[in-house]
């Protein structure tokens, strides 16, 4: 039987075009996203089934793994890439903080949660997390956003390293800049960080799949980040002063101080 693939945010950006992508390999798919008609129109593209929900709440992590079982039977793949990118440092308010910490990480602690017992007992099972390259570096203008990519990425490292023995693969993806709405949210700033290098959607399922014919751990859309991240664990100081130096530039951009 083909395979049985969950995607949350599917509604657009990067979930529709890894829904696409999926189908095209013949799988099932459920797409969930907090906007049902967005999740209707990709569903009814790829042949699937659309789950309008929230994922920022543990009732409704369930409600969407409930759905997903009685649509697909097993659930062999999840991809946990729903994800929200408030704007904010330090002063970000509580809310903002509470947001992306329920969609960018709780999210995926609550979907393994509720799959890994499945999983465990038939020895497979696969975990896709959309991390972003923020995950790996940094978000120059949101704090929120990155901490909690840090996370994300934290905790699918944690699943892989734990439970890699018993036929469960982690896989985390990490663009830079995608072309996206929520690139485009980011006005000006988005263009000076990540324009001269943003990809399309595709193009990160594309590298999804590479990586997945090797059960490779950390998916790279942009191969310069495997850099970045190498400097930045290896040459701190000289990585932040880089990061600094891209900070002092956007302040200089109409509107920031």
């Amino acid at each position: 039987m083909s395979a049985g693939v969950v995607i949350t945010g599917g509604g657009g950006g990067i979930g529709a075009a890894l829904a696409r992508r999926f189908a095209a390999d013949g799988a099932r798919i459920v797409v969930a996203d907090l906007d049902g008609d967005r999740a209707a129109e990709v569903a009814a593209e790829v042949g699937g089934t659309a789950f309008a929900g929230d994922v920022a709440s543990e009732a409704g992590v369930a409600d969407l793994i409930t759905a997903a079982r009685e649509t697909l039977g097993e659930i062999d793949v999840f991809c946990a890439n729903a994800g929200v990118a408030p704007f904010g440092d330090a002063h970000a308010d509580e809310d903002a903080w509470a947001l992306a910490w329920d969609v960018n990480v709780m999210a995926h602690v609550r979907a393994a949660r509720l799959l890994l017992p499945a999983w465990l007992e038939r020895g497979e099972g696969r975990f896709v997390a959309t991390v972003s390259a923020a995950g790996v570096l940094t978000s120059l203008g949101s704090a929120p956003y990155s901490v909690t990519k840090h996370g994300a990425l934290a905790f699918a490292e944690w699943l892989s390293a734990t439970y890699r023995h018993r036929g469960i693969t982690v896989q985390a993806i990490c663009p830079q800049g995608v072309r996206t709405a929520m690139l485009e949210e980011t006005g000006e700033r988005g263009k000076l960080l990540m324009g001269a290098t943003a990809i399309d959607p595709p193009q990160v399922a594309d590298a999804l799949f590479a990586a997945m014919a090797e059960n490779r751990f950390l998916v790279l859309p942009h191969a310069e980040v495997a850099d970045f991240y190498a400097l930045r664990a290896t040459e701190t100081d000289r990585w932040l002063g880089g990061m600094n130096k891209l900070q002092r530039k956007m302040e200089e951009l109409p509107g920031d101080a």
